[in-house]
């Protein structure tokens, strides 16, 4: 089975929509085909706009495909959840039209995918990286956190779009435990797996091992690199993940 390297927009530093000092859009494709990727995702909500003949035609200018869309938001929270559907209705109305990556002999799934991310939460923020001092949330929470996911899977999947849970250092599912119990609640079924080696290390796991106990429910994977030296002394402050990250390490 081919394996194809495609890039995201966070590596151009694209994380908050916000961000008057972002690079342009137009920039970032330009640079990913440039850089020989195959495809990219879509980035945070709001980054490329949900103009779907404009972005089409800066994809094929630069002869590139969209791999996933991206909800990175707050999926604990009961008064968020219409704004997670809306996003669900958004994101996959445009991915769903946009020039995908074709789907290779062994596939589990076809692309795009949707990634989902659960942030915003200064409590866990704050912990990222420290399992043992990152508050953990109520049985109630939680399971209307799994609740959220399940309802946004399901409607990705009335789009033909797989959704693929990504933990996320400052978030809700971050560590180990977290990582065990989400697979546990959400069956393959309904949604896939995205891990990311660069914040399984951060959050104090070993990534060769986790990509190898979650092979069979892994749809995509994000490849980062931890600067080991950064992140020792990063860990020593209290710091929120991005202002880490911002200092190197990772």
């Amino acid at each position: 089975m081919a394996i194809h390297i495609t890039g995201a927009p966070c590596c151009w530093g694209v994380d908050d929509v916000k961000n008057p000092y972002l690079p342009k859009w137009q920039t970032v494709l330009d640079e990913a085909g440039k850089a020989g990727f195959r495809a990219i995702e879509l980035g945070p909500y709001g980054y490329l706009p949900l103009d779907i003949d404009l972005v089409s035609a800066e994809l094929k200018k630069n002869g590139i495909s969209i791999v996933a869309g991206t909800i990175f938001d707050d999926l604990v929270a009961a008064e968020n959840r219409e704004n997670l559907l809306r996003q669900v209705d958004d994101i996959c109305g445009i991915i769903t039209k946009l020039p995908p990556l074709p789907r290779e002999k062994g596939q589990r799934r076809r692309t795009p995918y949707l990634t989902v991310m659960d942030w915003g939460h200064d409590e866990r923020d704050y912990a990222a990286g420290h399992s043992d001092r990152a508050p953990r949330l109520s049985d109630e929470d939680w399971g209307r956190m799994m609740e959220h996911i399940r309802a946004i899977a399901e409607k990705a999947s009335k789009w033909g779009v797989r959704a693929v849970i990504h933990p996320h250092a400052g978030g809700y599912i971050e560590f180990a435990d977290e990582i065990d119990r989400l697979a546990e609640d959400i069956p393959d079924e309904v949604a896939g797996l995205c891990l990311d080696t660069g914040h399984l290390r951060y959050s104090g796991m070993d990534p060769v091992e986790w990509l190898r106990k979650y092979a069979d429910r892994l749809d995509y994977i994000h490849f980062k690199d931890i600067n080991e030296k950064v992140y020792n002394e990063v860990l020593a402050e209290h710091i929120r993940f991005f202002e880490g990250c911002g200092k190197g390490a990772m």
